[in-house]
């Protein structure tokens, strides 16, 4: 009998803990698993974009807390007993099975919030069974969770009509703004919703939700929640009709979180970004005026982005003008992370890249005359040539030849790879597929990219005074568009020597980059004190496609596009008339600040020829001192002044063989290549042309007096056809140092004619590979080669 008894015990407390563990373990991990819409929320809570979730839901993700108001009204609505029953509520359930019984029908459940909560997760059907099972969850929810968190998730979840799911979302969408900022009224309309949303909903049954609405404010009234006064007042708001529809103010940044989430490893749909709230909306409304203006010309998209340079995060993130309503418009598409031909806008850092590499000194004399490199003749946007330019005024002016000139002396390979280091992720071919060309927008970038330079650039040179002295490498990490915290820990390595720029080469390029001209009013930004100092720099690209515009300062860097999206061009799409005046205008949005400070300490004073921009030779009578990168030992010495003997009178060169030493003048001289000299004496006219040699005392040989402009040595010409079929001309073009003297061209020993002050000459040569050759009067030759091309074999 005792054992009997013992088993009955043993099988009693066996079943006992059995039940237990089934009621442990009968509450899922997770109670909803339905997708939510992803939410963009600016730096300081405001939504900016939202969408729909991928059940076509308006379902927002959990808030992290519930408004005070709704908490109050679902509470004095659904559930008087909230905060005091562990899930059921004796009391509700016996009133409404004797309403039930009485009206032989279910006009009342007797369910709590809980019970609530649990029969939204399930989505079972309503029978008694049912009904036990959701009072058994309903005592595990409360046994694990908080009121609170009871409240987050019916607020979440909860039914308020037609497709919205959630009091975040039936707030914006009945009312347009968040639940924070509802009124009594307001609120206590969304509160009665979930009772029935299939039947009262605004804009269905009106009457119904007033008279629901206003019950429940008198209810608070009563229970003191609010006075009477309030309660009356709160009456007589309107309730909503339509929905509206959600804020998407950044609706291309959300687009792109959502394309990232899985390399960011952000599992949640709401995202905290670094936006700055009110500038975005600014930037919105100003790039959609410039928009409008610009779509008289067919020119459809426009895009900006404004990165804070110091904390290394997105400000403002503007992929284009939304239009979803002009599909023709294709304002869907985010430019800011699409590949388009960047025109000029590289060329700073060939500029930045030569000056680290030791190839330049700030102002050193860039060639500009007419060029021919393997077929491809790059060609300045005015048509012009200076014959010679400083480097940095080359970079403010934009100018082609030289940038392709110095690309040349830097080698493209070596740019090309500078490129990828910074990294570039649109070069996707090797550095033979893009060539020279590569400077002139002959790749493909994306704003993003650019930006993200320009502000590593930036923060290195902010930085010249931390990190022991040395270089952070992660100054040129990604810009953060989330809220997170970012390690930029860096312990001074040893191995961090160097960075893709060192401090000097970044202070002089940005110092070229201030000197380009504003346009319009900005055009005279130097004669007023508030105005901001701003490295920039503008790009057109090939078809005038695209349009470009990137400025900075210590504290931002803006990028501006502007074009079609569909790549077309148009007349008139340039970085200077469509770009720059956008970016001008975005900066006054932006607190004005100071310039870079001088990295003086990394930099090194030099001894610079002021008409050549080199190193001073010891023939250079006009030096100064610059500030230059410490790299700048590695340039070589002036080429470019000479010492020339004169006679006693100095109108003539003289050599030993007629005239004696004793009786010379020995002077420095400025003297620039013939083609360069050509073009640059037009511009310069304190350029001193050399003297020519005495009669009778010429050195045959000795100088190097005559050049080809056009074609260069072993270049490969293309003559087209003319209309009637027979072939067109070459014009050939050469220089000479003494303008008055005569030059008689040959061709393949054959002679054709004889030029004076202006030598060129129209030919007709036969396809096929010729000699040409150029005698002066005072037997100076010039031989060089040349190939027509024959059109029908290749």
């Amino acid at each position: 009998m005792l054992l009997k008894e013992q088993k009955t015990i043993l099988f009693t407390d066996v079943c006992c803990l059995a039940l237990l563990l089934v009621f442990l373990l009968s509450l899922p991990s997770k109670l909803f698993r339905s997708p939510s819409s992803y939410v963009l929320e600016a730096s300081n809570g405001e939504l900016l974009s939202a969408a729909i979730a991928r059940d076509g839901q308006w379902r927002f993700p959990v808030a992290d807390s519930v408004p005070e108001k709704f908490a109050q009204c679902i509470v004095a609505f659904e559930d008087k007993r909230f905060y005091q029953h562990p899930g059921i509520d004796i009391l509700a359930m016996g009133r409404a099975m004797r309403q039930n019984f009485k009206a032989r029908t279910v006009v009342s459940g007797g369910s709590t919030l809980t019970m609530q909560v649990i029969r939204l997760s399930r989505r079972e059907s309503r029978t008694i069974g049912q009904k036990l099972i959701e009072m058994v969850l309903a005592l595990r929810l409360e046994l694990g969770h908080s009121k609170n968190d009871i409240l987050k998730l019916y607020a979440a979840n909860a039914p308020f009509g037609s497709n919205v799911v959630g009091l975040e979302a039936a707030s914006w969408r009945y009312f347009g703004r968040g639940p924070e900022a509802l009124s009594w009224g307001e609120m206590a309309t969304l509160a009665v919703l979930p009772n029935s949303p299939a039947l009262v909903h605004p804009g269905k049954n009106s009457a119904r939700l007033i008279k629901k609405r206003n019950d429940l404010l008198d209810k608070l009234a009563v229970l003191g929640t609010i006075d009477q006064a309030t309660a009356n007042l709160s009456k007589l708001e309107p309730i909503p009709g339509k929905p509206q529809a959600l804020p998407q103010y950044a609706p291309h940044l959300l687009n792109r979180f959502k394309s990232e989430q899985a390399s960011l490893k952000n599992k949640g749909t709401r995202i905290s970004s670094t936006l700055d709230y009110d500038l975005q909306l600014k930037l919105n409304a100003l790039l959609k005026r410039y928009n409008n203006r610009y779509r008289a010309n067919d020119i459809n998209n426009i895009a900006a982005l404004v990165l804070d340079v110091k904390k290394g995060t997105v400000l403002s993130y503007v992929g284009n003008i939304y239009q979803p309503e002009n599909k023709e418009l294709e304002s869907h598409v985010d430019m800011i992370r699409a590949a388009r031909s960047p025109g000029s806008t590289l060329k700073p850092l060939l500029y930045a890249s030569m000056l680290n590499d030791g190839f330049i000194l700030p102002r050193t004399l860039i060639p500009d005359v007419p060029t021919q490199i393997g077929g491809y003749s790059p060609q300045n946007y005015d048509l012009g040539y200076d014959g010679a330019i400083p480097a940095d005024r080359a970079l403010s002016r934009s100018l082609n030849i030289p940038a392709v000139k110095m690309l040349q002396t830097y080698k493209y390979q070596r740019f090309y790879d500078k490129l990828k280091k910074l990294g570039f992720s649109t070069l996707n071919r090797p550095a033979d597929h893009y060539g020279l060309s590569l400077i002139l927008g002959g790749s493909e970038v994306t704003m993003w990219d650019l930006a993200r330079t320009y502000m590593g650039m930036a923060r290195t040179l902010n930085h010249f005074n931390d990190y022991k002295g040395r270089y952070n490498p992660h100054d040129y990490d990604e810009p953060l568009y989330i809220n997170a915290r970012r390690d930029t820990r860096y312990d001074g390595d040893e191995t961090q020597v160097n960075s893709v720029f060192d401090h000097g080469s970044v202070w002089n390029a940005f110092n070229a980059m201030e000197e380009l001209m504003r346009p319009g009013e900005e055009g005279l930004w130097e004669q007023f004190s508030s105005s901001q100092r701003l490295a920039w720099k503008t790009g057109t690209s090939f078809g005038f496609r695209d349009a470009w515009a990137v400025g900075l300062n210590p504290d931002y860097v803006v990028c501006v596009w502007v074009g079609n999206a569909d790549g077309e061009g148009r007349p008139g799409l340039t970085g200077i008339d469509a770009a720059a005046p956008v970016l001008f205008d975005i900066f006054k949005q932006l607190p004005a600040g100071k310039w870079f400070r001088t990295p003086k300490n990394k930099l090194k004073k030099m001894r610079v020829c002021r008409q050549s921009g080199y190193k001073a030779g010891e023939y250079c009578g006009d030096v100064l001192e610059e500030l230059v990168s410490p790299a700048g030992e590695k340039t070589v010495l002036c080429p470019y002044h000479k010492l020339v003997h004169l006679d006693r009178t100095g109108t003539y060169r003289v050599t030993d063989a007629c005239e004696a030493p004793a009786e010379m003048q020995h002077r420095a001289w400025f003297i620039l290549p013939p083609a360069m000299e050509y073009y640059y004496k037009i511009k310069n006219s304190d350029y001193k042309v050399l003297p020519p040699f005495k009669p009778g005392c010429g050195d045959v040989g000795s100088n190097y007096v005559m050049e080809m402009i056009y074609p260069k040595n072993n270049a490969s010409i293309y003559v087209p056809l003319e209309l009637d079929g027979s072939r067109g001309k070459v014009v050939l073009n050469a220089t000479h140092r003494d303008a008055d003297i005569k030059i008689y061209w040959h061709i393949d020993g054959a002679y054709v004619a004889t030029t004076k002050n202006y030598h060129q000459l129209a030919v007709s040569p036969a396809p096929g590979k010729h000699t040409l050759t150029l005698v002066d009067e005072n037997g100076e030759r010039l031989v060089q080669t040349f190939t027509i091309l024959d059109k029908e074999k290749n």
